[in-house]
C-alpha cells in the first residue's frame, strides 16, 4: 500500500487523510466498514502511531469516519460525503467560470479544452 510519498512536501498525516478520503468517496471503503487499527496501519506504513492517530482524528473531524469506544474507527455514510464534495466542486467550478468570464475567455472553448485535458 503506497500511501506515503516522501517526495511529497505535505505532512505524512495529510497524505494518509487524503488517501482515505479518496477511498471513501470512491466507495472502496463502504459505510460502517472498520478502518485499520492505528497500530496496524502505523506498522504497515512504517510511521509513528501518533501520526496515524492524528490522521484519523482529522478524518473524524471532517466527517469521514466515526469512533466506537473500544471497537475502533468506522466509515461514515459516503453518499452524504459525496454530495457535500459535489457541492464544493460545483462552487469551485462556478468561481473558475466567473474568473474566466471576467478575463473574457470563451467559456465554451475553455470547458472543451478542460474536458480534453481530463480525457473526456
Amino acid at each position: 500500500m503506497a500511501i506515503i510519498d516522501y517526495q511529497d512536501g505535505r505532512p505524512i498525516y495529510e497524505q494518509i487523510v487524503d488517501h482515505y478520503k479518496q477511498m471513501i468517496l470512491l466507495g472502496v471503503l463502504e459505510q460502517d466498514e472498520q478502518m485499520p487499527s492505528v497500530r496496524n496501519l502505523a506498522m504497515e506504513l512504517s510511521t509513528n502511531p501518533n501520526t496515524v492517530q492524528k490522521a484519523f482524528m482529522e478524518l473524524e473531524r471532517q466527517g469521514f469516519i466515526y469512533t466506537v469506544k473500544g471497537r475502533g474507527n468506522f466509515v461514515k455514510n459516503n453518499q452524504s460525503l459525496k454530495q457535500e464534495r459535489q457541492e464544493e466542486l460545483e462552487n469551485q467550478f462556478v468561481e473558475l467560470l466567473g474568473e474566466a468570464k471576467r478575463l473574457d475567455i470563451d467559456l465554451d472553448a475553455f470547458i472543451k479544452h478542460a474536458l480534453e485535458r481530463v480525457g473526456q
